[in-house]
């Protein structure tokens, strides 16, 4: 695959991670487990927004789940489905960003709007997520940047330290840090563009979901 598709995704989960917290009055879009964290915090001190980080969980794994029996489907098929998950993952964020423009900026956490206009970007989210797990296996995460964070820390170690360990390391350190250093660039971009131009600013991860769909689909059309 091309060396350009890891970190386009990263990207992609990095700034919409960012605008759903920062619009979405503290909704994980993209870690939604990170949402229990804040469950909690709003029991010991009311923050708003419960409901929708409730809600967040079980859409995401009815969407995982919805994905990956569409994957396999298609695979039994002989069908190539990759092409296809990043078309209903740019739907679903085009329609994240047309409902917060229509409905935002929001003042109620927990009103339908907001919560339906959160699940439009969890469903997007859960996608790329499932296509991570499946048809993307062969890349590095691209969605959870800690475990990426860890193992390039340890690949630093093993590169300075342990020499027989070094081109192992150095191998898994070009696969993981473009993502993990295009996760971080989506994320300030995110909260850059959300405060200049509020979901106008969902145009810039759509365009990286869309070269994703080009490139993926130059890849299918390439003589072998």
């Amino acid at each position: 695959m091309s060396p350009y598709l890891a970190p386009l995704r990263a990207f992609t989960a990095g700034f919409v991670d960012t605008v759903g917290f920062v619009a979405l009055f503290g909704l994980f879009t993209a870690h939604v487990t990170g949402n229990f964290v804040l469950i909690g915090a709003s029991i010991a001190e009311f923050h708003g927004g419960i409901i929708a980080k409730l809600i967040a969980l079980p859409v995401f794994i009815l969407v995982v789940a919805l994905t990956h029996l569409y994957v396999t489907h298609r695979q039994r098929r002989d069908a190539n489905p990759i092409a296809a998950l990043t078309l209903f993952e740019a739907f679903f964020l085009a329609a994240f960003m047309a409902a917060g423009l229509a409905a935002g900026p929001f003042t109620n956490s927990d009103s339908p709007v907001a919560i339906a206009t959160g699940m439009l970007a969890v469903t997007a989210m859960a996608i790329q997520n499932a296509g991570a797990r499946t048809v993307f296996a062969n890349l590095s995460p691209t969605t959870v940047m800690t475990g990426n964070v860890t193992q390039i820390v340890i690949d630093v170690v093993d590169l300075i330290a342990t020499p027989a360990k070094a081109p192992e390391a150095k191998t898994r350190l070009r696969k993981m840090l473009p993502p993990v250093l295009a996760f971080a660039s989506g994320a300030l971009a995110g909260g850059l563009g959300y405060v200049h131009v509020g979901f106008w600013a969902l145009l810039l991860p759509l365009v990286a979901v869309m070269t994703t769909w080009l490139i993926l689909r130059s890849a299918v059309r390439r003589p072998a």
